[in-house]
């Protein structure tokens, strides 16, 4: 009876060692570089690529102008609010409203002086939102963005 319960234990085994999946060797793998076909170059959409450039670029040309209104502006709220002009901030806005406001820093000479500068440079806040806008508008047509 205990060779029979040997040959039990023997076959049990026997049977789990066949129901294993056979080790693989060396010779079944293969380089699979070698068999991969190419992989098919994926196409660009360079339509696509070139909205979203223009409308990119339309976009900066949009904040800049905006940009340019607020010192502006800034710098309207400044003078009229009498901020201190030894200020840094104050100065710097300064500084760039002089080139930003182009010929309009002088268009009308009220003689209020907080008045010529509420009426100038307002002017020229407005004439970079109109101009940024209209740029914008040209590059997105001759971009051919909608």
């Amino acid at each position: 009876m205990a060779e029979h319960a040997e040959r039990k234990e023997q076959g049990s085994d026997a049977d789990a060692t066949q129901a294993l999946p056979p080790s693989p060797s060396v010779s079944t793998f293969r380089n699979s570089a070698d068999e991969q076909e190419p992989a098919p170059k994926r196409k660009t959409d360079w339509k696509a690529v070139r909205d979203q450039v223009v409308g990119l670029l339309a976009g900066v040309v949009r904040w800049v102008g905006l940009l340019f209104a607020l010192v502006l502006v800034l710098h309207v709220i400044f003078v009229i609010g009498e901020a201190n002009p030894d200020n840094g901030i104050v100065s710097w806005v300064a500084d760039w409203s002089e080139g930003l406001s182009l010929g309009f820093k002088d268009l009308f000479t009220p003689d209020d002086p907080k008045l010529a500068v509420l009426v100038n440079y307002g002017i020229a806040a407005i004439f970079w939102l109109v101009v940024s806008s209209i740029v914008a508008r040209i590059i997105r047509r001759v971009g051919g963005a909608s």
